[in-house]
């Protein structure tokens, strides 16, 4: 059977951490910044981690 190929959009937003969990960045800080508040612009700053729903679908795509 061939190897399976990692989902490029995928290895592109998720990284993997030292424990297994999935990290992931936070949508809407593109644009169309002016009308959202000073706070929701920096708590869409840092990372967060996938929904333990979603791990093992994210898994599947990035598979090496």
């Amino acid at each position: 059977m061939p190897k399976i190929k990692t989902n490029s959009g995928a290895k592109k937003r998720f990284t993997l951490t030292g424990t297994g969990k999935i990290k992931r960045k936070h949508a809407y800080k593109r644009h169309i910044l002016t009308k959202k508040t000073t706070k929701q612009k920096r708590n869409l700053t840092y990372s967060s981690l996938v929904a333990p729903a979603d791990e093992a679908n994210v898994k599947l795509l990035l598979v090496k």
